[in-house]
């Protein structure tokens, strides 16, 4: 064989194996990606199935707490909040919000044993409780694929494609720190 000719099956084997590196290289990132939007889709259902549920509880428990407005405002306007959120900060935001609320609601519910007794509220309770662990599961869920494909995007030669065609780092869905403190729920006249 001529040396020109070897010299351009190799080229050619070159440029085909970084052209294959490059194809697939971008077609995983392209599956991070999609499982990213995946996983904060499930999150976001899983929220929506919480904010469905919140108009039955507030009902239910509006029958036996007429003086306690303040709770059930508070739950009502943290779901519209929820429900009304577009971005992954302003649902994390949100959805702090709403469980805080949900905590001092059920914190008040104590003081109302009929209530307590009621099927209708404790069927309720019992798909909020499953809805809750539902998003807990869903946001580490979400949060597992978030740093798969982040470390994806920041590793080596994968960070070169990440900068050609911006795939760019996306945001975990956390929980501020107070999301984790009990409510403090004062039954004192105003």
């Amino acid at each position: 064989m001529k040396k020109g000719t070897i010299i351009a099956i190799v080229v050619v084997a070159v440029v085909l194996i970084l052209g294959g590196t490059l194809i697939s290289g971008y077609n995983d990132l392209v599956e991070k990606n999609e499982n990213v939007e995946s996983k904060y889709s499930d999150i976001s259902v899983q929220l929506e199935r919480r904010t469905d549920l919140i108009p039955n509880l507030v009902s239910t428990v509006k029958g036996y707490m007429k003086h306690e407005e303040k709770v059930i405002e508070s739950v009502t306007t943290a779901r519209e909040n929820l429900v009304n959120a577009k971005s992954l900060t302003d649902k994390a935001k949100a959805n702090e919000e709403l469980t805080v609320s949900l905590n001092n609601l059920i914190a008040v519910v104590e003081n109302y044993p009929d209530l307590k007794a009621n099927t209708n509220f404790i069927n309720l309770q019992d798909e909020l409780a499953g809805t809750e662990n539902r998003i807990a599961v869903a946001r580490k869920d979400y949060n597992d694929t978030v740093s798969t494909y982040n470390k994806a995007i920041k590793s080596f030669p994968k960070n070169i494609l990440a900068s050609m065609f911006n795939f760019e780092e996306k945001d975990y869905f956390e929980a501020k720190e107070s999301a984790n403190e009990v409510p403090n729920v004062s039954f004192n006249e105003d």
